[in-house]
């Protein structure tokens, strides 16, 4: 099968490819960097996988049809993601409106190119890269609260509307996971908060995790895996939550 991954070169994505790789399965790792998709394509068929690249801006219509027509997806893995911590008042206008394009317009534009070939299957799996606060909000952080709560609900309106398609969509929701993009953010959030990096992790990461640690990627690629699996084929419209315990509270 043909699996489409978005932020494929990253440390959710990367991971994601290797598991469905190493499952038999044709991946293609769609990003923006193309030096950086050759490399991770390399490493993949350097392991007997197969493997291919696709550079794809999920912002960009042309790049999405583009892409869609070269490797329509029998598995679509929409995880491209961007973060910015500000309060509301500081955030620039245009990063704001960024973070709704990449996490979801962009989805949505994607998952639109890829449903006919689906339809025409009679099979699909979308699985959305979620987030705890998909579920919850923290401070500094509206645009992407707004993108990944829109996200549940538009994950539900496709699973709706391809009920009898044999097409599932279903959202993962980790919570904090340690990847660049969060070194990223525990630098952000030390600077808008005026406290140490390890403050950061320690009463603002953690703190409302029972488990008090970090996701881990290969636990986000298995629970896609099983998503994907006869196992879970009547599984739509779910959210998966791997957070520790964190929205038992």
């Amino acid at each position: 099968m043909n699996v489409v991954i978005t932020g494929a070169t990253g440390g959710i994505g990367y991971a994601i490819a290797n598991h469905f790789a190493a499952q038999s399965h044709r991946v293609v790792l769609a990003d923006l960097d193309e030096s950086i998709i050759e490399q991770k394509v390399a490493e993949l068929r350097q392991q007997g996988y197969q493997a291919e690249g696709c550079v794809l801006n999920v912002t960009d219509a042309d790049a999405i049809a583009r892409c869609s027509a070269q490797y329509p997806a029998d598995i679509l893995i929409n995880n491209a993601g961007i973060q910015h911590v500000a309060r509301l008042e500081d955030f620039p206008t245009d990063k704001w409106r960024l973070l709704l394009e990449v996490m979801l317009t962009g989805p949505a534009m994607l998952t639109k190119a890829m449903l006919p070939g689906m339809q025409q299957r009679n099979f699909g799996r979308i699985i959305n890269i979620g987030s705890i606060h998909a579920l919850i909000a923290s401070p500094y952080k509206s645009a992407y609260v707004a993108a990944k709560h829109g996200l549940l609900g538009f994950s539900k309106v496709v699973a709706l509307e391809n009920g009898s398609n044999n097409i599932t969509i279903n959202t993962i929701c980790p919570a904090y996971v340690k990847t660049p993009l969060v070194e990223q953010q525990i630098k952000a959030q030390a600077k808008e908060h005026n406290i140490s990096e390890q403050e950061v992790i320690d009463t603002i990461m953690l703190a409302p995790m029972p488990q008090k640690a970090f996701i881990d990627v290969d636990e986000i690629a298995a629970t896609a895996a099983f998503l994907c699996s006869d196992g879970a084929r009547h599984m739509t419209a779910q959210t998966l939550v791997l957070d520790g315990g964190w929205t038992a509270r």
